[in-house]
């Protein structure tokens, strides 16, 4: 008897599955088709940005082997290209680079292509401190410390990712213009920040010693 009522049900079930494949057949062939055509697309995709970033990187070391080579100009051409075609990531480094081969002929231009990287929001924060700081290091000889300490002061706080160098150009500015109190708080905060670079802390320490002595109260 058992057999029978299961004989029964599967009956049931086919007839229950012919009536939704019936009636809704072309919803689920079209539902498959969409499926594949999304995923193909997606694929296909895929394979195109990784066909984008490959010529980029390829690109992006030739431009790379010109610098080197010191064809200056040449070089920032090809870096120019692929800010304006390459994929993000390479455009906003290609932006970068193409700013520091323009100082080797025009500092000022190249400063100028920093505060624009700098401006940009929709380039990288990391990427946007770090012209800020190279832009200030192309002009500390032509400006004022003032103009300097706007540029650079929140570069400079701690924990800001290029402090360090951001600190030694506002302590040269200060020193430029005789601002000795100035000039001493910032090698103050190179020589005492546990993180700063050897290097760095060395040239600041050859500062201090420089500097008159602290007035005794």
């Amino acid at each position: 008897m058992s057999e029978l009522f299961d004989e029964v049900d599967d009956e049931l079930r086919r007839e229950r599955l012919k009536q939704i494949w019936d009636k809704y057949a072309l919803l689920i062939i079209g539902a498959a088709v969409l499926i594949v055509a999304a995923v193909a697309g997606w694929r296909g995709y895929e394979y195109l940005e990784t066909q984008k970033a490959e010529k980029a990187s390829a690109a992006f070391d030739a431009a790379v082997t010109l610098a080197e080579q010191k064809k200056h100009a040449e070089a920032e051409a090809a870096f120019a290209r692929l800010a304006t075609d390459a994929p993000r990531g390479y455009r906003n480094l290609a932006r970068l680079r193409a700013a520091a081969e323009k100082a080797a002929q025009d500092p000022k231009a190249a400063a100028k292509a920093y505060d624009e990287i700098a401006a940009d929001n929709s380039v990288g924060p990391n990427e946007r401190s770090l012209a800020r700081v190279r832009a200030a290091g192309l002009l500390v000889d032509s400006i004022g410390y003032q103009e300097m300490t706007k540029r650079l002061e929140g570069e400079a706080a701690p924990g800001a990712i290029y402090r360090h160098s951001a600190r030694e150009l506002l302590a040269l500015s200060a020193w430029r213009a005789s601002n000795v109190a100035e000039t001493r708080k910032w090698l103050d905060r190179i020589t005492e920040d546990g993180e700063t670079p050897g290097s760095l802390r060395r040239r600041a320490e050859a500062l201090q010693a420089l500097l008159p002595p602290v007035a005794k109260s």
